[in-house]
């Protein structure tokens, strides 16, 4: 499979790192495009994650494009956007792709490929919730970064990779996960 990953400035960039490494353990992911929203790598930094380094993994610069997740011929299988800020979900929503996240985001939602927003935010506001059902209209899943505790998770890695096994879940990633027994 081939994933698009965008990093946006919202904070949580342990759900990209989390992400990123989960990918790279999936043996049926064989490429990953890495996009960094313009403030998301000062985000990374001042919350004290790296992203992980592998061969697999190409970055593109979110103004590139004329790089391959602009164009539904590159033929992407999934994207996952994470963490999503609210302000790149309400341009997707709109159509106005003016950077390479838009656009490959854009580019999922015109192909009927999967298409997933990990949201950090809250509290909603109106707009955002309409945003969020433009985009649910058309396709694309909307998992907001709300952590389950069924696991008993004991720290805060553990916690969050509640919601990145959701992501990769919704994307089509088939990865043995904390599955709800009932007990």
């Amino acid at each position: 499979m081939k994933i698009i990953v965008a990093i946006t400035g919202a904070s949580g960039a342990v759900y990209a790192r989390l992400t990123l490494e989960r990918l790279l353990a999936a043996g049926e992911v064989g490429q990953i495009a890495l996009i960094y929203s313009d403030t998301a790598r000062q985000v990374v930094e001042y919350e004290g994650e790296s992203m992980p380094a592998d061969p697999r993994i190409t970055v593109y610069d979110n103004g590139d494009l004329f790089a391959p997740p602009a164009s539904g011929s590159a033929a992407f299988d999934a994207m996952i956007v994470v963490p999503a800020s609210v302000g790149t979900l309400g341009r997707v929503a709109s159509g106005a792709a003016h950077t390479l996240i838009e656009r490959a985001a854009d580019v999922m939602l015109k192909e009927r490929r999967r298409l997933v927003f990990v949201v950090r935010e809250t509290p909603l506001s109106l707009i955002h919730l309409r945003n969020m059902t433009t985009l649910t209209e058309a396709g694309a899943v909307i998992l907001p970064a709300s952590p389950s505790f069924y696991s008993h998770p004991d720290n805060i890695g553990q916690l969050c990779m509640t919601v990145v096994e959701r992501a990769l879940t919704q994307a089509g990633i088939t990865l043995p996960h904390y599955e709800w027994s009932g007990r």
